[in-house]
């Protein structure tokens, strides 16, 4: 039994007025949604609850109105998308609250959808007003949360309506928790976690995490010339944060003390200017990189061996890029591990957990998206809940 309340908890929903929190902010260009992929993550949700009988209301912001009504922030425009994947009718309703809200719940018929307007028209949403929660809970017999991706926002619709009326997580939220306690919760050792990108200050909490949560840590992007750095690599001109050597060094020593083996890679690809297939293109050990050249791949023999520990492995929790896989060839490790990691998933022998913005690009890239054990969209939610932190949104919906 999880311990979060689920769709399955909910008694009979017909003729109820069922909230819920959805993630409607679409990327938009002249008007129109460019991605549905949001929208077709909370259908499921959405469609059981009115098969079921009830009225579905649903909540969302979209960008960051600061509390003030705006026609270009308006989820009017969203409505013909949301129609589309649902394959239903959907009704816009230009409040949250009051009396005109109460009105569109009346005209509604069981099984019947609405979008309520963007949820940041209002400044009690950010501040999690009690009057504001009131108020919304007012026209709702129950509560559904299903954007994970919001769930690191203790605002009024993420976390106080939660407490104000019977709530339960939606299907996608539901799927997001169970993925995620597979990967870090309750694993089946041994774990590792790949994490890249270029910073090491942006993860510096997940590191910490990490340490005393996995067996293996493979770092890779930008950020593992910070801990060759702090291990005495001269790293030429890559990007690299001299100044946080030393909390790198700090992370490598809790490693060693908690027993995670950290990977950094051993031989690189570099080059003397970022641009595709530079002429200037070689493969090194990390001890030979020049003072003009910049590293921005991991080698094919690290990537050789980081291949063998994922196959030792039956969890992996990946977030982040190996090296610049924006541009060939410098996305070769990221795409070659994340294959390993597909076909070691396909197998059976790994439980393949991915998240954050780039992370989904690069799984995109390099074509194996859809054989990772399971991929969250959700950006700040997924790195909180990497770095060990209490989603708000997640345990306003516990047992």
């Amino acid at each position: 039994m999880s311990s979060f309340r689920t769709l399955d908890d909910l008694a009979d929903v017909n003729g109820m007025v069922a909230l819920v929190r959805v993630d409607l902010n679409l990327p938009m260009r002249d008007g129109a949604v460019t991605d549905d992929t949001r929208i077709r993550a909370c259908a499921p949700t959405i469609l059981e609850l009115a098969e079921k009988g009830a009225k579905v209301l649903l909540l969302a912001h979209f960008g960051r109105p600061n509390g003030e009504r705006s026609s270009t922030m308006s989820l009017s425009m969203v409505v013909g998308a949301v129609e589309r994947v649902l394959g239903k009718e959907v009704m816009f309703v230009p409040e949250v609250a009051g009396e005109v809200a109460a009105q569109a719940v009346g005209i509604l018929r069981p099984g019947d959808i609405a979008i309520l307007e963007n949820t940041r028209f209002w400044k009690g949403e950010e501040k999690n007003d009690p009057d504001f929660v009131k108020a919304i809970a007012a026209i709702g017999d129950l509560y559904v949360n299903d954007a994970f991706s919001a769930a690191h926002r203790a605002h009024a619709t993420t976390e106080g309506l939660a407490h104000s009326m019977p709530a339960c997580a939606g299907r996608s939220m539901q799927a997001e928790l169970q993925a995620l306690d597979q990967a870090l919760g309750n694993p089946e050792k041994p774990v590792a976690a790949l994490v890249g990108g270029a910073k090491v200050s942006s993860k510096l909490e997940v590191l910490k995490h990490l340490v005393g949560q996995v067996d293996h840590l493979i770092i890779g992007g930008g950020m593992a010339n910070t801990f060759l750095a702090a291990k005495g690599v001269d790293v030429g001109k890559s990007l690299c944060e001299h100044d946080l050597t030393g909390t790198a060094t700090k992370i490598l020593e809790a490693a060693e003390s908690t027993g995670c083996t950290v990977h950094l890679p051993y031989d690189v690809v570099v080059a003397k200017e970022f641009a595709g297939n530079p002429p200037s293109l070689r493969t090194c050990n990390v001890h030979e990189v020049a003072s003009d050249e910049m590293i921005l791949d991991v080698g094919p023999g690290a990537v050789e061996a980081l291949g063998d520990v994922l196959k030792i492995c039956r969890t992996l929790v990946w977030n982040g890029p190996m090296g610049a896989f924006e541009m060939q060839p410098f996305d070769a490790a990221t795409v070659t591990l994340a294959k390993t990691a597909a076909a070691l998933t396909a197998e059976g022998s790994l439980v393949s957990v991915a998240g954050g913005g780039d992370t989904v690009a690069a799984l995109n890239h390099a074509g194996v998206a859809q054989d990772f054990s399971y991929i969250s969209t959700a950006g700040g939610a997924f790195l909180e809940w990497m770095e060990g932190k209490e989603l708000p949104g997640v345990a306003a919906l516990s047992r």
